[in-house]
């Protein structure tokens, strides 16, 4: 099979708009792990919930994108805040194992209840400024992947404002240098790992808004990306927001280059053969301190 200059840049295109979805999702991750230090495996599921809540938001209120995209969005960042209060705070002295595992639970109970409310079937959400292709370079990429890529962006200067120039920002940066210290500076802990799940959740349901019109929703398609995007937190650096938005874009390419050069039947697998290439290789990931590694 003859591979041109305009192939590879075409997966690389599409490798950019999979990969801005699972930089978003690592974003969420590093955002709890930081304040917490635990894995919160039930990011994928606020990816799902965005995108469900959206859908089914329109459907049964017949409310505009937008106003259904604020529901979604407000809705899910308190999920996140009651998982914190009903799942984590109540365990917050056990080992971090446990507390993960707790988070595998909240997973699986999310997707069910999701399961049970929306039923099976997939839900179409219109895309958000039309669907005729654009050209750049040779290549044709979709009005809603640059949607996509250009919320991306947007929420990565959004979460780097708050964290350098907001109070509460400053105050979620202490806890994750250094929790014991920010607490004897009179930092509440608590509050900061509830404002992390609240934001994590939000990122996540941003994710799954976007994303939406290019692939459906439907109740269970949250794991495999909250595994891809955990995957690509690991690439960037664990804990590291700017990593995980690297490590979710070069990802995306990978994936979409091993897809398009070699078989798309190997599509999910690489995401997880670069997981282990990476843990083997350097465990902090791309852009991870040493205390990733933990």
């Amino acid at each position: 099979m003859d591979i041109t200059a305009v192939q590879v840049w075409q997966f690389i295109l599409s490798g950019l708009t999979t990969g801005s979805i699972y930089a978003l999702i690592a974003l969420g991750f590093s955002l709890v792990y930081n304040a917490t230090g635990v894995i919160n495996f039930a990011q994928g599921e606020f990816v799902m919930l965005g995108g469900m809540i959206t859908a089914a938001s329109m459907e049964a209120w017949e409310l505009p994108l937008w106003a259904a995209a604020l529901v979604a969005i407000v809705l899910t960042t308190l999920i996140g805040l009651i998982l914190d209060r009903a799942a984590i705070r109540p365990a917050r002295h056990a080992s971090v194992v446990v507390l993960i595992i707790i988070t595998v639970g909240a997973s699986i109970f999310i997707r069910g209840v999701a399961g049970i409310i929306w039923g099976p079937d997939e839900r179409p959400l219109t895309a958000f400024s039309g669907e005729a292709p654009i050209t750049i370079w040779g290549g044709t990429i979709t009005p809603q992947s640059l949607w996509v890529i250009g919320t991306t962006l947007v929420v990565a200067i959004a979460m780097w404002l708050i964290f350098e120039y907001t109070v509460a920002g400053k105050a979620m940066r202490a806890c994750a240098i250094n929790a014991h210290a920010a607490q004897l500076c009179g930092i509440e802990l608590s509050r900061m790992i509830s404002w992390s799940f609240g934001l994590a959740a939000g990122v996540g349901a941003i994710a799954g808004i976007v994303l939406a019109p290019i692939t459906m929703t439907q109740y269970n398609i949250g794991t495999m990306l909250g595994l891809k995007g955990f995957c690509a937190a690991i690439l960037g650096g664990l804990g590291n927001g700017l990593g995980g938005i690297a490590g979710g874009l070069l990802l995306g390419v990978l994936e979409a280059l091993g897809a398009g050069l070699i078989s798309s039947q190997y599509k999910d697998a690489i995401a997880f053969v670069v997981l282990i290439v990476v843990l083997l290789i350097k465990p902090s990931g791309l852009l991870g301190g040493e205390e990733a590694e933990g």
